[in-house]
């Protein structure tokens, strides 16, 4: 669409309800020295989203349509040949998995005079201004018939163009809501099934969990489940409504397909607060388990240490008893030796005796000579 159409106001408040990691948004101004050098369809190519995102252009490659050829940068038999080129890549795009959903806000001239008005009435805005949009806005017929050539010639069924209103912004906003939700509903999206099993799974992460912060999500599971399971079941039910709005047999099977997925949910749930529940029960066995080691270690240190001081009791009261009988065998040895003592004195007294009488007889016999 032209200047003040409402191109961001659709970026921020309709995709602004997307989470925007799964977004990518792209703008196309004027062409760098290095995008001209290329093909004009270059730019646009390398803009476009990956596999799984939401792509949003503000402008794209009919730019290369309308302004060049309004503003006569390249001769008509060279802008001439783009619709059908653009046809043949739109339809390639759609052929490799890609849905192109194109979208031109129509605003009138005196809408679009009262908005550039504001743009210079207000200081928040004056960013938003500049000259050319005068320009512009005088080559107004011109640019009226090259969009009627565009949606003309490029409308097509794997691409068809959404002509919207743009004089009351809410409403483009409303509709271009509505186009993409119906659009996101055909294609019967759903998140991806996981490769490993949950029970698996949550006992491995139990492992590195905390027993608090385990309890702590066997308390919040319920809750968290059936939270999700709530939404989850209010968008089916809308979904199925406006996919099968006039058709009351359908929209009637397509509810009670979601209540059996409410029920899955529910049997599911109780089959995950059983096991986290057995988990916590054998985690806080295994604590008490782990509180009772230091406890029997501490009663086995103990009892050893009893063990080495009646050991040690024994071998005193041993002592006291060797000791009581030591003393009687130290008096009885005292009297062994005293008696052993007067047995040699008594024998040195005899040889002394007997040596004394010897020498006696021989004084004697000394005399009588």
């Amino acid at each position: 669409g032209l200047d003040t159409a409402g191109k961001g106001g659709v970026a921020r408040h309709v995709m602004g309800m997307v989470d925007p990691q799964g977004v990518a948004l792209r703008s196309f101004g004027v062409p760098t020295a290095e995008e001209l050098r290329h093909h004009y369809l270059w730019r646009i190519k390398k803009g476009l989203p990956k596999p799984g995102q939401i792509g949003l252009f503000d402008r794209s490659h009919y730019e290369d349509v309308l302004v060049v050829r309004v503003d006569e940068l390249v001769e008509p038999d060279v802008w001439g040949k783009r619709y059908d080129e653009i046809n043949r890549w739109e339809k390639q795009l759609v052929d490799s998995g890609t849905v192109v959903l194109k979208f031109a806000l129509m605003v009138s001239h005196d809408e679009q005079g009262k908005r550039l008005m504001e743009r210079i009435d207000r200081p928040d805005k004056r960013w938003k201004y500049s000259a050319n949009d005068l320009s512009t806005r005088q080559k107004w017929d011109d640019y009226q018939e090259a969009y009627a050539d565009v949606f003309r010639l490029t409308n097509t069924e794997h691409a068809p163009w959404h002509v919207v209103p743009a004089d009351k912004k809410w409403y483009s906003r409303v509709a271009i809501t509505e186009i993409l939700t119906r659009t996101l509903i055909e294609l019967d999206l759903s998140w991806p099934r996981p490769r490993w099993r949950p029970d698996t799974q949550r006992r491995n992460l139990l492992k590195t969990m905390s027993p608090t912060a385990f309890a702590e999500s066997v308390a919040e599971t319920e809750d968290n489940v059936l939270g999700a399971l709530a939404d989850t079941s209010e968008v089916n039910e809308d979904v199925a409504r406006l996919r099968y709005e006039g058709d009351d047999a359908a929209v009637e099977a397509a509810l009670a397909e979601v209540e059996k997925r409410r029920e899955q949910w529910t049997t599911e749930l109780a089959a995950t607060l059983e096991q986290k529940r057995a988990l916590l029960a054998e985690l806080r066995q295994d604590q008490i388990a782990t509180a009772d080691e230091p406890e029997k270690k501490e009663s086995k240190d103990d009892k050893s240490d009893d063990e080495s001081v009646d050991d040690k009791s024994d071998d005193e009261s041993g002592d006291v008893k060797s000791s009581d009988e030591k003393s009687d065998d130290d008096k009885s040895g005292k009297k062994s030796k005293k008696d052993k003592d007067k047995k040699k004195d008594k024998d040195k007294s005899k040889k002394d005796k007997k040596d004394k009488s010897k020498k006696d007889k021989g004084n004697k016999k000394k005399d009588k000579k």
